[in-house]
């Protein structure tokens, strides 16, 4: 099956949300610093007007301050005129009340209209700009890349830094038509300023721009007088080779739920026994239930002091379902307030005055059920949100208690048991492991079923594929297809956007039914590494927040899963965590602090080079199945990419156990050749798209097996040269290059280097190796160490061996 422009119109035009945003005055939000809790939710599987939205923020402050409001947003971020552009899950009191307070809350993503320039903010930010900037800049490119997606359009993606970092710089980028051709010829476009947390990071295109033909220079020039060429490459290599001719894939034809995801993996290790099993992991979670509720007036308007709720001690499933509960009007005067039950019936007989009327409030019947013994063995009343009890309430009759769940029978009630399938010929801890998981985010459709491809194409294609088999027989390879199956279960029965977990840890006051939607515990948010308790930023200390990070660090049973397998299996080394959507390949550091842009610690040089040499077999190999390329812009260090993810399993497994470990974004974006426009795809588009997004994305999980495997045997050392790069009259500066990523240690005092010696640093963000300045002649002493552990010359660090690499680098008038 492979995409069309046709298909992507008419799948563009399936994504247009009917939306009712109304002009009326709305409750704003509250302040952030409130600790906010959101407007309700409509508690359906309807739209009822929540649509997905795009919202466009000067800065990344700007998506801080929305999350502190404990807005739902996409993981999805795309720079544009004027700032960054996000999408977010909004009702539409929800989009008046951002709008209220400022926010640029703009239309449904189907709607593929340009952007405005947000003069307001360029204002803002050139009143704010250093006065004495540097008249002439310099120039440090990062990448200028060129590639082909779908359809086989050509793009340009280019990326500079410039020392004049205020907003009055402005780069703009020339470049030729190909070898040979005029340095103007290719076209001319201004560069956009990309800031972060209040930090500029460089200047680049907003989105990649469309070319007709591949470039070989590109020259870029500042109006403070800066200007460099650089070589623009092709960005990802050749397409990964066909399959032969007996590989079958293109295993999943529809959308499919947790329940029908686990039956699927077990059956497929009771039909490959002898090269699979299932590992039933030790935490259950909570399962897909909730407690009954009934609530008893409007909530809203004067009924607000009126209005209670009342939740069942037993979950809706297991008798929470059967209470029911009725407000009398006993008919007489002078009646006091009572309760009775009878089996699973509460009968509130109000008190009344002397005329007869009711006299009973809220606040009296709330303590009245809690008095009442019976009554309180069934249930729990509490006031709605914020009234004062104070209201007379009305007489009602019996109300059953609901848990409002819509999900099939054959969906369990029950703590879900949670599996991974391990695949492997020797599943004894001896081969190199890799850990591929799925579907954190409830809503993230596609993820799930893109593991499932992946395990069908490793066991059925065993017998026939060599390559196939090499990736069995020498790796050792565990898929969790749903990692957050409650969740899933809610989103694709109960309201779609659910993003969480289904435990509710909200207090009274956030606890009613008309918050149902808004529970959960954000997975991706609940680890312990970088957490939002650490101070770092991107998540939530609120319940109704869709990036809640739990009452604690690892307090939810689906995250002690994960990490569970990582401490019960230590031979893994590799991780996937596959997320939609938005078409990204990112790794660690996953998190910052938004004060000064404090990340968690880079990965080392040669750590940082595994990872973007490893990105271009994977990328290729996502790009084999229908020609779709992850932009360059969106490939790198999650906060560089992305945004801040605070608690991510990221994180969580590279800091804690050093396992090399990526996130997918499945879904890039559609670029439409007769608009010229990008249009995001949603978390769960039409199945058709959705499966070509899973088939390509198993390309990749495909890849980094190859990639896994070829590390499990990797037994080359490293080669390095001491290169000069620059000298003065009193002192030199040089750097190290190596022939494949790798770290080098060194010494400058005429030690031995060890691995506990200086290790050559980046000197910025894709900016490569850092230089060395010595200001005496002096012998340096190194050797290269790659990440399998392979060591240049085979030295022996912690030996007594002197076989390292020598070499004298002369200063002034000792040379």
């Amino acid at each position: 099956m492979r995409s069309s422009p046709r298909r992507a119109r008419r799948y563009a035009a399936a994504l247009a949300l009917p939306l009712a945003i109304t002009l009326n005055a709305l409750p704003a939000l509250a302040d952030p610093s409130s600790d906010p809790v959101p407007p309700d939710r409509p508690s359906s599987t309807a739209q009822n007007g929540v649509a997905l939205m795009r919202v466009v923020v000067a800065d990344r402050s700007g998506v801080d301050r929305l999350a502190a409001l404990g807005v739902d947003l996409a993981e999805y971020s795309k720079p544009v005129d004027g700032g960054i552009e996000v999408h977010a899950v909004l009702s539409p009191d929800e989009a008046r009340s951002l709008r209220d307070q400022g926010f640029d809350v703009r239309d449904a993503i189907s709607d593929q209209s340009d952007f405005a320039e947000n003069q307001a903010a360029r204002r803002q930010a050139l009143a704010a700009a250093s006065a004495d900037a540097a008249a002439t800049d310099t120039l440090t490119p990062l990448r200028a890349e060129w590639f082909t997606s779908l359809d086989d359009q050509r793009f340009l993606s280019v990326e500079v830094k410039t020392s004049a970092t205020d907003a009055q710089t402005v780069l703009t980028a020339t470049w030729d038509s190909g070898p040979g051709t005029a340095p103007d010829s290719g076209g001319t476009a201004t560069m956009s300023r990309f800031t972060d947390a209040g930090q500029y990071m460089y200047h680049r295109f907003n989105s990649p721009l469309p070319i007709t033909q591949a470039p070989t220079t590109v020259t870029v020039t500042s109006n403070r007088g800066g200007s460099i060429t650089v070589p623009v490459t092709k960005w990802l290599g050749e397409p990964r080779k066909a399959p032969g001719k007996h590989y079958v894939q293109d295993f999943v034809d529809h959308y499919m739920d947790p329940t029908e995801i686990t039956g699927r993996i077990v059956a497929l290790s009771k039909e490959f026994p002898k090269i699979s099993e299932i590992i039933d992991l030790p935490y259950k979670t909570n399962g897909y239930r909730r407690q009954a509720q009934a609530q008893f007036g409007t909530g809203s308007g004067s009924a607000l002091a009126s209005t209670f709720y009342v939740t069942s001690k037993a979950y809706g499933s297991e008798g929470g379902n059967d209470v029911s509960v009725a407000l009398v009007n006993p008919g007489t005067a002078s009646a006091p307030l009572s309760v009775a039950v009878s089996g699973k019936d509460v009968v509130v007989n109000l008190a009344t005055d002397a005329s007869g009327a009711v006299t009973s409030t809220a606040s009296q019947v709330v303590a009245a059920l809690s008095g009442s013994s019976a009554a309180s063995a069934l249930l729990t009343a509490s006031l709605y949100r914020t009234s004062t009890g104070t209201g007379v309430v009305a007489a009602a009759p019996a109300t059953k208690l609901t848990d409002g769940l819509k999900a099939p029978a054959n969906v369990s009630r029950q703590p879900f048991q949670m599996k991974a399938l391990r695949i492997g010929k020797s599943r004894n801890g001896s081969k190199t492991g890799v850990f591929l998981y799925c579907q954190e985010h409830a809503r993230e459709w596609v993820t799930p079923i893109t593991c499932v491809e992946t395990a069908e194409r490793l066991l059925r294609n065993y017998a026939q594929d060599p390559d196939t088999r090499k990736l069995v027989d020498d790796l050792d390879i565990f898929v969790v297809p749903t990692i957050n199956p409650d969740g899933a279960h809610y989103s694709m029965y109960d309201y779609n956007m659910q993003r969480r977990n289904m435990v509710n840890y909200c207090a009274a006051d956030a606890a009613d039914p008309g918050r149902r939607n808004s529970w959960g515990v954000d997975l991706n948010r609940n680890f312990s590494v970088g957490s939002v308790r650490d101070g770092y930023n991107g998540g939530s200390t609120t319940c109704t927040s869709d990036t809640f990070a739990g009452p604690a660090e690892l307090s939810e049973p689906e995250t002690r899963n994960e990490v569970w397998l990582t401490e019960k299996f230590p031979n893994i080394k590799f991780a996937m965590n596959t997320h939609s959507y938005g078409g990204y390949f990112m790794w660690p550091p996953g998190a910052y602090k938004t004060a000064g842009r404090e990340t968690l610690p880079r990965t080392d040089l040669g750590t940082e080079e595994y990872f973007w040499n490893a990105s271009t077999h994977i990328l290729s190999a996502v790009q084999g199945w229908r020609g779709t390329a992850i932009w360059p812009g969106r490939t790198g260090p999650v906060v560089d990419v992305l945004y801040s993810a605070a608690g991510n399993s990221a994180d969580e497994f590279w800091y804690n156990k050093g396992i090399i470990g990526w996130d997918f974004e499945v879904g890039a974006d559609v670029y439409d050749q007769a608009t010229k426009q990008y249009t995001a795809v949603g978390f769960q588009p039409p199945f058709d798209e959705g499966h070509e997004e899973a088939m390509e994305f198993s390309n990749g999980q495909i890849g980094i097996l190859e990639v896994a495997r070829a590390y499990d045997k990797d037994k080359q050392r490293p080669d390095s040269t001491l290169v000069v790069t620059g000298r003065t009259g009193t002192s030199t500066t040089f750097t190290f290059t190596v022939d494949e990523p790798a770290n080098v240690y060194y010494t400058l005092d005429g030690s031995r280097p060890t691995l506990s010696s200086p290790k050559l640093t980046s000197s910025g963000m894709r900016e490569g190796a850092a230089k060395i300045s010595i200001d005496k002649t002096t012998e340096v002493h190194w050797f290269a160490m790659d990440l399998a552990g392979n060591v240049e010359k085979n030295y022996k660090p912690d030996g007594d061996g002197r076989n390292y690499n020598k070499e004298t680098v002369e200063v002034g008038d000792s040379r």
